[in-house]
């Protein structure tokens, strides 16, 4: 059954719109789409109350997307008019991606992948300082904190540091090439012990941990497979790891074994240590994360150990998070990893300017306040007010030309804007004027940014400005607010 939509919108923004819709309708021919002009010029100043006095017509649709900067009560709306209320995204341009997937935000709630997140210097620190670091690792997506034993180095606290462990509700395993203490940490109660083989799976007797195996010598897959063999003749629960080799020291060879061991043993849990790629490689982490964690998608690998030794990697923990939900997202679609969400995407976005510079000139042409608006487009960085419109690559350009060199508190706040603005124009970035650049998992976002991230759907004028003052007079009056004095109850739609 076709689903019939109905899109609300102001002036600016509707024939924007009414094209878009369009072509998502010959996309999508099935359905009815329909947009409506609420009547005022900017589509995200449109209020709960505006809507029920402007819309009397029977809507006839099976859901509402209003724009998705407007701070409505869609509940009430949807209770007053019988029919769902859906805020959109925030740019017109992101409406195709909006409903690429039957119109809702994909759900990232699911994974199939859990994190071991080592803490590698485990021994020199205190019981609390351990504890400590497993919450903030736990807080950013580890489901195992794996404690980090060290050659050499004592660690008389390690059944300490265990038991406290498992008393806050952590998952723990212990890390180590010293097999007592790999037995030490078993009996203290360990979930999980690395790493034994064919020849030690003795260390575990009498405890309840479950063995990562790996093959010995290094490298040597059929020692792997007796491993696994012997493990299952005792009826042990096991991981097998063939063990991940850095670039230049076996990495291709070494992703053989991994896919030559699912051939051969369709069944058996697996885990993948990714820190000798994420750690010794001097790149940006994110897309050998997400490489990593797509191949442990296709041969069902269902851990990963990761380390955050080097401060390139100090985000590891939420590269592995996201790259695990986008990547169970995509396999139970069998679709590309791709349309889903952004989070990856830290320097460069797939459609980072929404707006041409055409488009942001007829914008200029129609401003009568004098409060300046910017934008990042394909040609630069724009400034602009009734009084002008500046372009330009290098912000230190424009400056002289804004006439605020007396107004320390507007030039401070232009030089601001105007650099988030140079840096999202060099990267390929989304700027939204008053709101922080995004980075997707690299960086925690505020929490008022969660909330309100300019939802999309709107037009460039619905950003919230700050005034600037000229000739010794300060104008608060903004092109939202003139359209907010226009729009008084009793005004005639579509003035």
């Amino acid at each position: 059954m076709s689903e019939k939509l109905v899109f609300l919108t102001g002036h600016l923004a509707e024939d924007r719109l009414r094209e878009t819709v369009d072509d998502l309708a010959l996309a999508h021919a099935d359905g009815h789409w329909r947009v409506i002009n609420i009547g005022i010029k900017v589509a995200a100043l449109m209020t709960e109350k505006i809507i029920k006095n402007r819309l009397k017509e029977p809507l006839a649709a099976d859901r509402v997307i209003v724009p998705g900067r407007s701070r409505m009560d869609l509940e009430s709306l949807s209770a007053h008019y019988g029919i769902p209320f859906q805020r959109g995204p925030d740019e017109v341009i992101d409406l195709p991606a909006f409903f690429g997937r039957g119109g809702k935000p994909p759900d990232l709630s699911q994974h199939d992948l859990k994190i071991f997140a080592e803490i590698i210097e485990a021994p020199m620190l205190s019981v609390d300082q351990i504890v400590a670091r497993a919450r903030v690792h736990a807080a950013a997506g580890a489901d195992i904190i794996d404690i980090g034993c060290q050659p050499d180095t004592p660690f008389p606290h390690l059944e300490d540091t265990v038991r406290a462990l498992a008393s806050e509700g952590f998952k723990v395993s212990v890390d180590s090439g010293d097999f007592d203490e790999l037995r030490r940490g078993a009996q203290a109660g360990a979930d999980f012990v690395l790493s034994l083989d064919e020849t030690t799976l003795d260390v575990i007797a009498g405890t309840s941990a479950v063995p990562v195996l790996v093959p010995k010598p290094h490298g040597d897959l059929p020692s792997l497979i007796r491993a696994i063999d012997k493990a299952e003749e005792m009826g042990l629960t096991y991981m097998a790891d063939p063990i991940l080799d850095p670039i230049n020291f076996g990495f291709t060879t070494s992703l053989e074994r991994y896919a030559e061991l699912r051939r051969q043993r369709p069944d058996a849990p697996m885990l993948m240590g990714t820190g000798n790629l994420t750690e010794l490689t001097d790149v940006d982490s994110q897309g050998l994360t997400a490489l990593l964690v797509g191949i442990c998608s296709e041969l069902a690998i269902t851990n990963v150990l990761v380390v955050q030794v080097s401060p390139h990697t100090r985000r590891t923990v939420q590269e592995h998070d996201a790259s695990r939900r986008l990547m169970y997202r995509a396999h139970k679609d069998q679709s590309l990893p791709k349309g889903y969400d952004a989070g990856l995407l830290s320097l460069h976005e797939l459609r980072p300017f929404p707006y041409t510079p055409g488009e942001i000139e007829e914008l200029a042409k129609s401003l009568r306040d004098r409060n300046f608006r910017i934008e990042a487009s394909a040609d630069g960085v724009h400034i602009f007010n009734r009084d002008g419109h500046h372009v330009a690559i290098d912000p230190f350009e424009l400056f002289p030309k804004l006439n605020v060199k007396d107004d320390g508190a507007h030039a401070f706040y232009l030089g601001y804007e105007l650099a988030k603005a140079e840096i999202a124009w060099q990267l390929g970035k989304r700027y939204v004027q008053d709101q922080p650049l995004r980075w997707g998992v690299a960086a925690d976002a505020k929490a008022e940014d969660l909330t309100h991230h300019a939802p999309e759907g709107a037009t460039l004028a619905s950003k919230k400005q700050k005034p600037v003052s000229e000739a010794g007079n300060n104008s608060e009056e903004t092109l939202d607010a003139a359209d907010r004095r226009g729009d008084r109850d009793d005004a005639e739609p579509g003035r």
